[in-house]
């Protein structure tokens, strides 16, 4: 599991440093933490100052980095319960020049295991990270498998077995990248591969628990969008949206599978399975003003917890979670601060508050947010030495 925030929509194939992953030398843990909620350093230079150094470091430290970005980029929890942070500090100035990545692993008791630092590129997207079993894998960050690798829960750097031949998706598979190629990730094997069986014309793609894979087809001819569903490399079976809407984005997991509806510019609804497949409906209500979602499409949040239930909503913006699983009605989340961005793990929710550009200050409530029911409460993320 993996989002990015205010950074990361840059163009991923500028990442011209991800064949250099697997030879990390990790930063030893010690004194110093990320500063969180910290606006300045107390140094002669002030924050903006300290900023500048870290950015334009051809070695930073992690804890430097992480000071100097306030918040995360994006959060992975692995198996075990820990989590992957990752960070980065930018060019303010210019989307151009020097910047800084970095990534800390903490344990499931909020202690800080290992840690990694970067001199990066402004240009070039922030490290994203997924959670698998037994760790973390890399998102690849460009067109292709070539930068993606595994991470244990302990930092330690793992080649990924990276093959063009399409492999029959089994529980436990992992959608690392969605497009440009494809790619499904196998944890047992730490094997990157592209699905087998897929139709040719799919655009989306949603992988569940069971294997499943979730696609949008978009024929080139004037027949409807169909959603459809495969496992081990054998179609299970297709549903047409609706007219006149066209389809948006896929979602999965426990025997929900979503998938936004399109009318003109903006996102009018949903439509949805909570059996598998077996049943549809539309969604064009449910408690959720779908005129309030007034951003791009692509902007929108549609995410699936364990048990079903959905998560609908719009990056920086508001954000509504289904009652139960059937999915029928909705009710507005209350976050501690605003979100510009927020994901689900299992059935928690995690919430980053954070600037929505490069800014050497820090917003109220910067950070990282975290609820484990359903978001009638939150916590902050704190590092504990």
């Amino acid at each position: 599991m993996v989002w990015l925030g205010k950074r990361g929509r840059r163009t991923a194939g500028l990442m011209a440093a991800a064949n250099v992953t697997l030879a990390l030398a990790l930063t030893a843990c010690g004194p110093g933490g990320s500063g969180d909620g910290d606006s300045g350093d107390g140094d002669s230079g002030g924050r903006e100052a300290k900023y500048r150094r870290v950015i334009e470091d051809p070695h930073p430290r992690p804890a430097d980095v992480i000071e100097a970005a306030g918040a995360p980029t994006g959060v992975a929890r692995a198996s075990d319960g820990s989590l992957l942070l990752a960070y980065e500090a930018d060019n303010v100035e210019d989307d151009e020049g020097p910047a800084a990545t970095a990534w800390r692993i903490v344990d499931p008791d909020g202690h800080t295991v290992a840690e990694h630092a970067e001199h990066a590129d402004a240009e070039a997207a922030p490290p994203a990270f997924k959670g698998v079993r037994g760790g973390f894998v890399r998102v690849p960050p460009g067109e292709g498998a070539e930068g993606a690798y595994a991470l244990d829960v302990h930092g330690k750097p793992h080649k990924a077995v990276i093959t063009e031949t399409p492999s029959r998706t089994r529980p436990g598979d992992l959608l690392l990248a969605e497009l440009e190629p494809t790619l499904i990730y196998r944890p047992a094997t730490r094997t990157v591969a592209p699905p087998a069986g897929v139709p040719d014309s799919a655009i989306r793609f949603a992988v569940d628990e069971r294997g499943t894979v979730w696609s949008l087809d978009q024929p080139l001819t004037e027949d409807p969008n169909r959603v459809v569903w495969q496992r081990d490399g054998h179609t299970l079976g297709s549903r047409a949206v609706p007219k006149p809407y066209t389809g948006g984005i896929l979602a999965a997991r426990g025997g929900t599978a979503a998938l936004s509806l399109i009318r003109g510019e903006r996102v009018r609804g949903l439509l949805l399975t909570t059996d598998g497949g077996e049943h549809w409906r539309t969604v064009l209500a449910g408690g959720i003003p779908w005129r309030a979602l007034e951003h791009d499409p692509e902007s929108l949040v549609l995410e699936s917890l364990a048990d079903g239930r959905l998560l609908v909503g719009e990056e920086g913006g508001r954000y509504w979670l289904a009652d139960d699983r059937a999915n029928n009605a909705f009710h507005e989340l209350k976050t501690p601060a605003r979100f510009t961005s927020l994901t689900v793990d299992g059935t928690t929710l995690y919430g980053i508050a954070d600037a929505t550009t490069a800014t050497y200050g820090l917003v109220k409530g910067e950070g990282l947010w975290i609820s484990r029911d359903g978001g009638r409460e939150w916590h902050r993320h704190e590092r504990r030495g």
